[in-house]
């Protein structure tokens, strides 16, 4: 293997389409080496505008001249660099989009997909579940549209329900939420695989009330019931329920992901874009395993990050849960050659160089802000 020097480091700001609000552009940091070019994306709450500044300021100029290869050191290098701004939050996303661009440049230099790179993979069909979003403001008959809908075009290996509701609100409507739970397990039938996300919208006591119904339903697990900053309260609902518990999508650490177990919980989807990306992912991966808790990562990016983190779900061997599938929408498969897409309930791995992506440089420089 040759040394291959990073020659250059570009933070690009994309609106998919005209009017986007900033969550729905992408942050991407682009890496050339060797003749290569690598692409990762950050997480794009707010834009994504502060961890691509922090790359801009702090990370690509650490990064100019060092060996693409080197992936660990630079990982730990540029997390302490910034340690003091956090390091939770901007400053994990900003590593999350430098470390999935050096996978996907080390995969091309060396002409291995990704998950080669990682030890081998254990399987590459990966099954998936439709995460659908938003019904915090909808009818019981409106989300069951939606689900029914979801259900045809994508035919999952089981489905999520989120909320997606109102931070500042709590115990709003548990009543109607309980309502729309029924009403979903009627009409997936008996035994098919669910999950509910409550976004953080319960009290403790709130929580164990719905956790309660959710069990007698026989859903798989419930998500984020309590505010995650809670530690004390997402353990408190993790302990008094059978249902699984699950947390960690704004977590940003280990150490974090860490305090989440020890609290109680059982699952654990901390996202490749917020967690440090491939690296930081595989850490988990392997804190996870030590203790004996499911790792299901949280994922909602459709296209750079979502097959990344497919690379690392091959690489997992009690692969417990299907990978989160949160936007069908193909609303950035322009910018792609060959974009995913789901083939009866599973996502295919391809055994092409890097993440397995290939990126129309003129259509991405076409929607730069």
């Amino acid at each position: 293997m040759t040394l291959a020097a990073i020659e250059r480091v570009e933070t690009l700001r994309v609106r998919w389409q005209e009017g986007d609000p900033p969550g729905r552009r992408s942050a991407i940091v682009r890496i050339s080496a060797g003749g290569h070019v690598g692409y990762g994306e950050a997480s794009p709450m707010l834009g994504g505008e502060h961890s691509l500044g922090i790359v801009d300021r702090d990370l690509a100029p650490e990064l100019i001249g060092r060996d693409v290869h080197d992936t660990g050191i630079l990982y730990d290098r540029l997390l302490h660099k910034c340690i003091k701004l956090g390091p939770e939050g901007a400053a994990t996303g900003a590593l999350a989009a430098v470390d999935l661009a050096l996978w996907d440049l080390r995969g091309k230099l060396l002409g291995l997909p990704v998950y080669k790179l990682l030890g081998g993979a254990w399987r590459t069909e990966i099954p998936f579940y439709s995460s659908i979003g938003n019904n915090f403001g909808r009818s019981v008959d409106e989300t069951l549209r939606v689900v029914e809908a979801r259900l045809k075009d994508e035919k999952p290996a089981a489905i999520k329900i989120r909320l997606d509701g109102d931070r500042t609100t709590q115990d709003f409507d548990i009543a109607g939420d309980m309502a729309k739970a029924r009403a979903v397990r009627k009409l997936v039938g008996d035994g098919f695989p669910l999950g509910f996300d409550a976004n953080n919208l319960y009290s403790a006591g709130g929580a164990i009330r719905m956790g309660r119904v959710l069990e007698d339903l026989d859903y798989l697990w419930f998500e984020e019931p309590v505010q995650h900053y809670d530690i004390h309260g997402m353990g408190e609902v993790a302990r008094k329920l059978d249902i699984t518990v699950s947390a960690g999508e704004q977590s940003y650490t280990i150490q974090a992901v860490l305090d989440l177990i020890r609290a109680g919980v059982r699952m654990l989807q901390p996202d490749i874009v917020k967690m440090g990306g491939i690296t930081g992912l595989m850490k988990c991966a392997a804190l996870c395993q030590a203790h004996g808790v499911e790792l299901v990562p949280h994922q909602t990016q459709p296209t750079l990050a979502h097959m990344a983190n497919l690379h690392v779900l091959s690489t997992i061997m009690h692969l417990t849960k299907p990978a989160e599938y949160a936007d069908p929408t193909g609303r950035m498969d322009i910018a792609f050659e060959t974009p995913l897409r789901p083939r009866n309930g599973h996502f295919a791995l391809r055994d092409a160089p890097g993440l397995g992506l290939e990126v129309k440089a003129a259509e991405l420089e076409r929607r730069l802000i």
